[in-house]
This record gives C-alpha cells, structure tokens and sequence, in this order.
C-alpha cells in the first residue's frame, strides 16, 4: 500500500552513516513547503496519558535539545483507540500546568484539539506521538492509539511521527522504561536528519508519517540499537484475544502472542533483529495499483 512513498522516504533517512546506510538524497524533500529554521514547535500527544512516563520523559528529552514543545494528550489511558474521534458536542479539557494540556478523549480528539485551540494560531512544525510503552508494530499498529494521533496530524497536513518502544514478547516494564532513554535520543537524532535533509523545507512528503519502533536492547534495556531501518507493516497479527466462557453471560477475555513468520523488510523482523524500524505510514487506505487492478478485474461487470 505504501511502498511507493517507502522508497524514496528511506533515502531520505539513510543517507547518512548515522542512522544507518549509504542511500542518496531524495528530491522530494528538497521541493517541500518552506518551514522555519530555529527551534521547532512540536505537539507532543499519546495515548497512555498525559502524564505517563513515556509522553514525560520525551517531553523532557525533546525540550534539552532545544526545541519548543507543548503536551497535548488524553486525559486518561486511551491505549488501543486507533483513529477514534469522539461525537460529543462538547469536550473536557484541562490545563495543569504550563505547556501541558489534557484532552477527555483520545490521541486524535487531542491533536485536532491542540491544532485548532492550541496552535490555532500557526500549525506546529511536528507532531511526536509517544514514547509509548509496549510495541506499535504489525497489527498492533493498526489498532494503537500512539499512531492514531500521529495519523490525525498527517491528514490535517502536519508532519508526525508515532514512536514506541518494545517487542512482540512478553513485557518487561522496567526494562522498557529504560529503553525509552535510547528511544527518545533516536528521536530527536531522526528530526535532526529530517531537518537537514529538509533544507528548511517540510520535515516529510505531504501525506506521509512515521511509525517508530524502537527494541528493547541488553538485560535491563539500556543498550544501542544495531542500527535503523526503513521498513514495511508486517502484516502478521502479533497478538489475539482468547474468550473464556464464565457461565453467566460474560466471558473472560485474555490477550496471547502469536507465533507467524516475520516478513522480510518490515517492522517486526527489524526490532527483533535489535534494530530501530521507521516505517512511512499514511492516513489513506488505499491498496497498490497491483491490487487495485486486481480487485477491479474481480469485479468488472458487477452491476447494482
């Protein structure tokens, strides 16, 4: 679905040893928008929460490198509410503290929040989604309120990026709040490389985020990454929930990992491999052309 804006977005982050191979530079960057040459306006958001770890501890690390950041998040833990937009006529909002707003509703009520109240003045430069903790790869990054908020910023025309950290196991908390330390330095090294490819131009194509996922590396997390790729969705599941009938009506629900091949060049295999994977996400559902042609040939003729 998205491998024709992979291509060139992944000579876009690779062409410089720091963050892995040797790839020339694409065009595409250079003819974007202009954008400002300082510090950038970043909305932070997630979906643990406005004061989870993960969301502060970025805020703190994105704030040291100089740049100018504002939360916008949910109120409360809104982990799995994907691309939900609430209905409601009116929203709770509160505002705790300085640079720090919290939205009653999910990752994408917050930006759209934060992009007409907040930055209603002037769009932010970035959106950054995260840290989460737990994995945004395969499925689950269909499902993750982390990439949600980053997908309500690519549709409003705002650059983001979703970043997570973990792997398809069994959790280890400790070790993942350790690994977010690595995670956020990535970050702020990748829109570092963004902003230098960009020229002052957009930090990415129109139309196009990215989804982050960062391994959890060395017994207590704290290790480097073996390097970065620019990758695909693995399709696979990940997870599936197990039901339990109790008896009375209600079922029990359980969650159990599911054991499928990784596919070569996407998201699980590269975490697995102790690689940060960077795989360009957009807001459309659109199939390739392949299967588009496909699924027309399937159906040509068909008549109401």
């Amino acid at each position: 679905m998205r491998r024709k804006r992979a291509l060139p977005l992944a000579a876009l982050l690779l062409c410089t040893p720091a963050l892995a191979g040797t790839v020339p530079t694409s065009a595409a960057a250079a003819a974007a928008p202009a954008a400002p040459a300082g510090p950038l306006r970043i909305l932070l958001t997630n979906d643990d929460g406005y004061n989870a770890p993960g969301i502060r501890l970025m805020f703190q690390r994105l704030t040291a490198a100089g740049h100018d950041v504002t939360i916008v998040a949910p109120l409360t833990n809104q982990s799995g509410a994907g691309t939900k937009l609430m209905s409601g006529s009116t929203v709770k909002v509160e505002h705790p503290e300085p640079r720090v707003w919290a939205v009653d509703g999910t990752p994408g009520d917050s930006v759209s929040f934060g992009l007409a109240a907040v930055f209603g003045d002037r769009a932010p430069d970035l959106v950054v989604s995260g840290t989460n903790l737990g994995p945004n790869v395969a499925a689950l990054a269909t499902h993750s309120g982390t990439v949600g908020g980053a997908i309500a910023a690519v549709e409003r025309g705002v650059p983001a990026i979703a970043v997570s950290t973990g792997e398809l196991a069994v959790p280890v908390p400790e070790q993942i709040f350790n690994a977010m330390r690595p995670t956020n330095d990535f970050t702020v090294k990748l829109i570092d490389r963004l902003r230098a490819q960009a020229r002052n131009g957009r930090l990415l194509p129109e139309g196009v985020g990215l989804n982050v996922n960062h391994p959890v590396v060395g017994a207590d997390g704290t290790g480097t990454a073996r390097g970065a790729s620019v990758t695909t969705q693995d399709p696979q599941p990940g997870l599936a929930a197990e039901y339990t009938d109790n008896g009375d009506g209600t079922w029990k629900v359980g969650v159990g990992l599911v054991t499928a091949p990784d596919r070569k060049g996407g998201d699980v295999e590269a975490v697995r491999a102790d690689k940060v994977s960077v795989a360009p996400i957009s807001p459309d559902w659109n199939t390739g052309t392949a299967e588009f042609a496909k699924v027309a040939t399937l159906l040509g003729g068909l008549r109401p």
